[in-house]
């Protein structure tokens, strides 16, 4: 070992070479699997507004359709994320990819009006695509450096606007052909040969003792010979990351991750869901141009979420979460009152771009910072936990639009009427997820041993 790396620790490497070309594979499947998860999720909103008329869909039957999307991802982000501190975040990573593709396939069977069919086989995609960030933004956590840990980890969820923007061409690609569109979500398979490419993360493996397989996964995202790392740092071995620990000692950090969580997921995630049949039938937009205008919004969105990540490594992570509830909040406003006062359709949708680029931009660095509130042992159990229970928003907000909506298989009567209510309600939901992270622990250049 050089004189150099015997007077500097594994992680004092870590922060202070440049990103090698193992480190980038790693976030690059994070992103890929993320884009992937989301081009998937996104599709169904863009289905639904092409099986409304066909299939008769009331506003309460796609409302359910779009809200078991969200329990699936409910049940999945809780249940992986017990998983991947359990069996690691590799592991995981590759049964929540596989599951989610399985159900997508069998999703192109659904019959002619078989939305109820269809609305099962959506929570077993959910369950699938429910883990994926709760997964990857640990593992790429613990591979790199702290200074750059907001932006880099954040990158797993900056990019997923890709997604909308990959269905928004789909659409466009393929038009009223819905069976296409879902079974393009299968294409992610691929990522069951990358994942095989890349090791176990090492914090996992040193919680559970087996230290010489941590050495060997840091030296790999190092590109140094196992001989040349140095010291790894002292992490407590746990036999088990239960949710009596959390509930024992990290209940504030759980009870600000679920409420943040749900507030800023419940207007963003039904934008993603609703908008579309929105602009579609309630503004009478063709699905060509409803899948252009979702171009543009996939766009505010990714720069939304880049400018969360890149701000939180400098003005910390709580004023970042606080300004961009506070600027969403705003957005909302505006597709409020543009709907109210029955104003131009460009109104409405400049609000929608407004609460995406900042509502849903805040996602960014959301879970990045959910994560590092929770120690290594219990960090996905504890982020899949409060997320998973957030994402209840998933469900509920969705439904509260398909609610309100109404209508029957005779008289849709999809209409902005319910838009007013709704989106006040989401309005001061984004302003209190943004105070509500304000109480949060700073985690800006912190090591995670230290939290």
């Amino acid at each position: 070992m050089s004189a150099v790396n015997a007077e500097q620790t594994a992680l004092q490497q870590i922060d202070s070479r440049p990103l090698t070309g193992h480190q980038k594979s790693l976030i690059g499947l994070a992103i890929v699997g993320n884009i992937s998860e989301f081009f998937d999720m996104f599709l169904i909103g863009f289905v639904v507004s092409l099986l409304t008329k066909p299939w008769n869909l009331t506003g309460t039957e796609t409302g359910i359709i779009l809200a078991c999307s969200g329990l699936g991802t409910v049940v999945g982000a809780i249940m992986w994320g017990r998983l991947a501190d359990k069996m690691g975040r590799r592991r995981t990573f590759f049964w929540c990819v596989l599951l989610f593709v399985t159900f997508t396939v069998i999703s192109v069977f659904t019959p002619d009006r078989g939305w109820a069919m269809l609305a099962v086989l959506r929570v077993g995609v959910g369950i699938g695509v429910g883990g994926l960030n709760i997964t990857s933004i640990p593992y790429v956590q613990e591979f790199v450096p702290a200074k750059q840990r907001g932006l880099l980890s954040g990158l797993a969820s900056v990019f997923i606007p890709l997604g909308l923007f990959l269905g928004s061409l789909a659409q466009k690609a393929f038009h009223e052909n819905w069976r296409l569109l879902i079974g393009l979500g299968a294409l992610p398979v691929f990522l069951l040969i990358w994942i095989r490419a890349v090791p176990e993360s090492p914090r996992f493996l040193q919680t559970k003792g087996r230290l010489d397989e941590a050495r060997a996964s840091l030296a790999w995202a190092l590109e140094i010979p196992v001989e040349e790392l140095g010291s790894l740092p002292e992490v407590k071995q746990e036999a088990s990351a239960s949710y009596g620990t959390l509930l024992r000692k990290h209940l504030k950090p759980l009870v600000i991750v679920t409420l943040g969580s749900f507030c800023f997921i419940l207007g963003s995630f039904t934008v993603q869901s609703w908008g579309q049949t929105l602009l579609q039938t309630g503004y009478a937009k063709s699905a060509s141009t409803v899948g252009s205008l979702f171009m543009v919004v996939s766009l505010a969105d990714l720069l939304g979420r880049l400018g969360s990540a890149w701000l939180a490594d400098r003005i910390g992570r709580r004023w970042t979460m606080f300004l961009y509830g506070l600027i969403g909040a705003a957005g909302s406003l505006v597709v409020a009152f543009s709907a109210h006062l029955q104003a131009s359709w460009v109104i409405f949708f400049i609000g929608i771009l407004v609460t995406m680029g900042f509502g849903d931009g805040a996602f960014g660095i959301l879970n990045a910072f959910g994560g590092e509130q929770f120690p290594n042992e219990v960090r996905s159990t504890g982020l899949g936990l409060g997320y998973g229970i957030g994402s209840s928003a998933k469900i509920f907000g969705p439904a509260l639009m398909g609610a309100m909506i109404g209508g029957n298989a005779v008289q849709q009567n999809v209409t902005l009427d319910a838009v007013f209510p709704a989106f006040l309600l989401f309005a001061g939901l984004l302003l209190l997820g943004g105070v509500i992270y304000l109480f949060a622990k700073e985690t800006k250049g912190v090591a995670l041993e230290e939290i």
